[in-house]
């Protein structure tokens, strides 16, 4: 007697359930037996011990109806069988099976959205890929898995087709073919229930937006379930920021249309009131530190409940804690509501928990960086009472340092110790070498040509190795230049460089002066920390400089001057001290923080002269997307002796990086001969700029636009201010110029990008106005 059943089902528990239901109208089917022999048929690729073990029988067991069943369900189970049917034959067990087929191959037609392989590699993880047994519902899960990833694009028209072609020993070859339809996007977002705020201001609050002028960059109206989560969560945040203390929000509604090509989101919302404060207090284990904490009470009595300064309490009072030493301090805000009143109390409840140190410090992931590169970064030390801000700080130097891409610093008991931690520091690495070929524009500087190759981190050392070549019309550059970041234990930078620089002076009439200034040099220069945000630096540079190209009658009547005064060839060290503070967020694109520095060069030599500079950039937050930076610069040099100041070393401004509006290094003396622009001994620079957020890429602070206010002037520190030839006189050369306008700034692949457009206010006749300017490499 035989029982068997094939599955026609996509689902491999129903053919189990079949088999089950079937057992008991089967159950006279024969007489229970004890088993003599098992034979199992069928068997290609299968280990047969496999099947033998999902058998309830052994030989010389007795054999029933029921364990007839069960045998059946158990390789079903397995989902390695298309087929089972069990025979009984005198006292023989036969098991009958046919496997199901493996997976030869996957292919993808019409796939142009992702790539082939990493969309192979995604269905493997969900159990379908070369090699596995084909099953029908594993097929299912996989197409379901690609749809998911096309969703994820905003692909809702996609239609998948798979195709089963059977290969030769019992193998099948799977295709999909593909229909990717177009890109869905948001039609309308709709909030229902606002009644407090308008319906832009939570808009606003949005990542999600609908089609724009903008979101072809910024992608922001393409729908993400993950997205619109996060939207839902700083909605709520905004109204608890308010005192909407019971805001409560719906599962949010999404429709698409029927050619799948807009999506339709709404969202209902319950504000309910806001609350007052009635109270604010302090409750629990303080350690005696009520003074010390109160003042890190953000929430005030008789304020409106803030979420975000009561999350800001909590933050403050576990770090000041934790810089004390309690690793698991918690500070737990509660607030007690009188819906009557709308008013509430609230109680921070504080659990200071145990005062631990830390036993060891472990660093990870680091495979060619070595452990000292990380170590001497921490400023959490070893069998030393666990600090949070040292903690904090530490995990912002090894960020800082470049070299990788994570870094991540947590904190784990020691079991046994209730009194210590370990911290593990994990890092993932990734490549610190870079060769670079770039091409810019610029309208001053016109083309410039630019190549380069660095390593940040040669060796593992920490210690960084680069080449820079630079080149355009007016400039060349070339550098190589080595630093080891801890020359010392204590920290002390040294820098070692060789450079060659070309200079064509600017001049202001058509065409390039015939006469070009070469200086090549090498340096030797240390920077020494004085605190976490300061720094120190010293050094000296051998630089030697030649005039060549000259000629009386098209070589500016100052460099024939100065030829005469110090000759064509000049050697000269020049030995510099400086200052800098850094306390600015980001370096690419601040938000608040500020950046100074002091410094003063002293030439020795062929050129004695000396010339002090100084420069602030503050940053100030205005609200979420808005950003004051305010710049100024001064420069001032004198030579050192009975000679004038040598024009080689002239500062100059005009353009952007100065006073945009004019034509670059256009500001100051020119020359009496040829109208040349000779820049000055002495510059004044300040600027304020306001960014504001782009227009349909707000949370993308890369890329913004700007207005700005500049103003400077180039003079000579020895008086006197050389007017031009006749024909190229100025008005007022060495006055204050001033200029405003608005520009772009963007963070581009080849380097910050900054477009402006300014106009010269109160200018004066002579004065050479460039209203449309942009540079790639420029910062402020």
């Amino acid at each position: 007697m035989s029982f068997s059943r094939k599955p026609t089902f996509a689902l491999r528990v129903l053919p189990v359930l079949v088999a089950s239901l079937l057992a008991p109208a089967l159950a006279n089917a024969f007489a229970p037996f004890v088993v003599r022999d098992i034979q199992v048929n069928g068997i290609q690729r299968v280990d047969p011990g496999a099947v033998f073990a999902s058998l309830p029988v052994k030989v010389g067991e007795s054999f029933s109806e029921e364990q007839a069943a069960d045998a059946i369900q158990r390789l079903y189970a397995t989902g390695f069988f298309s087929d089972v049917q069990i025979d009984t034959g005198t006292n023989v067990l036969i098991v009958n099976v046919k496997e199901r087929p493996t997976i030869a191959s996957i292919s993808f037609n019409g796939m142009r959205e992702f790539d082939a392989k990493n969309i192979t590699n995604s269905l493997a993880q969900v159990g379908f890929g070369e090699g596995r047994v084909f099953d029908r519902s594993m097929l299912e899960r996989a197409e379901f898995e690609l749809k998911q990833q096309y969703l994820s694009k905003g692909k809702y028209g996609v239609e998948i087709t798979p195709i089963i072609t059977p290969l030769p020993r019992n193998r099948v070859g799977v295709s999909f073919d593909i229909f990717e339809g177009g890109l869905a996007k948001i039609k309308e977002i709709r909030i229902v229930g606002t009644e407090a705020f308008s319906q832009s201001d939570l808009l606003d609050q949005m990542e999600l937006t609908t089609s724009g002028m903008m979101t072809w960059y910024t992608g922001t109206d393409k729908y993400s379930r993950e997205k619109l989560e996060g939207d839902m969560e700083r909605i709520r945040s905004y109204y608890l920021n308010r005192g909407f203390l019971e805001y409560s929000a719906e599962p949010p509604q999404v429709s698409i249309s029927p050619d799948r090509k807009d999506i339709y989101i709404t969202l209902t919302i319950h504000e309910g009131k806001p609350y007052t404060l009635s109270s604010v207090k302090l409750a629990g284990d303080l350690l005696g530190l009520d003074d010390q904490i109160q003042p890190l009470v953000q929430q005030k009595e008789g304020e409106v409940f803030s979420s975000e300064k009561t999350s800001g309490t909590v933050k403050a009072i576990t770090e000041y804690l934790g810089g004390l030493g309690y690793a698991f301090a918690n500070a737990n805000p509660n607030p007690v509501l009188d819906r009557e009143n709308h008013t509430a109390d609230l109680t921070f409840y504080v659990d200071p928990g145990r005062r631990v140190y830390v036993r060891r410090i472990e660093v990870g992931g680091n495979v060619r960086t070595r452990d000292e590169v990380v170590r001497r970064e921490m400023r959490q030390q070893e069998a030393a009472w666990y600090d949070s801000d040292a903690i904090k700080f530490s995990r912002d130097r090894v960020d800082r340092l470049g070299y990788f891409n994570e870094v991540d610093v947590n904190t784990k008991p020691v079991p046994g110790s209730p009194d210590q931690v370990d911290v593990q520091v994990d890092v993932k690495e990734k490549p610190t070498g870079l060769v670079n070929l770039g091409v810019g524009y610029g309208s001053t500087d016109k083309l410039m040509l630019s190549a380069g190759i660095s390593q940040d981190n040669i060796f593992g050392s920490g210690n960084s190795l680069s080449l820079q070549v630079n080149t355009s019309k007016v400039n060349r550059t070339a550098v190589i230049s080595h630093t080891n970041p801890y020359w010392t234990t204590d920290g002390i930078s040294k820098t070692t460089s060789i450079y060659y620089r070309r200079t064509t002076p600017y001049q202001s009439n058509d065409g390039w002066g015939d006469y070009q200034n070469t200086a090549i040099g090498a340096g030797l220069n240390f920077g020494v920390p004085i605190s976490e945000y300061d720094r120190i630096f010293m050094g000296v540079n051998f630089e030697q400089n030649k005039l060549s190209r000259l000629s009386p009658q098209y070589t500016p009547l100052a460099y024939q001057d100065y030829v005469q005064e110090y000759g064509e060839r000049t050697n000269t060290f020049i030995f510099n001290l400086g200052w800098s503070k850094d306390t600015r967020d980001s370096a690419i694109a601040p938000k608040k923080g500020s950046l100074t520095s002091l410094s003063a060069d002293m030439g020795t030599l062929d050129l004695r002269y000396y010339m002090l500079r100084a420069s602030h950039q503050h940053y100030i937050p205005l609200g979420r997307a808005y950003t004051l930076a305010l710049n100024g610069a001064i420069d001032y040099g004198r030579s050192i002796g009975s000679k004038t100041f040598p024009v080689i070393k002239n500062v100059y401004a005009g353009g952007i990086g100065s006073v945009r509006g004019y034509e670059g290094a256009s500001l100051g003396p020119r020359d009496t001969l040829t109208g040349d622009y000779l820049g000055g001994s002495r510059r004044m620079v300040a600027n304020a700029q306001l960014y504001l957020p782009f227009p349909g890429a707000s949370r993308d602070r890369t890329l913004r636009w700007f207005v700005f206010a500049d103003a400077g002037k180039v003079d000579n520190t020895s008086g006197g201010c050389a007017m031009g030839r006749p024909d190229r006189r100025s008005e007022d050369p060495c006055g204050w110029k001033y200029a405003a306008g608005l520009g772009l700034s963007w963070e581009s692949p080849l380097g910050p990008l900054q477009l402006s457009y300014g106009r010269a206010l109160r200018a004066k006749e002579g004065d050479d106005k460039q209203a449309f300017q942009f540079q790639i490499g420029t910062a402020f």
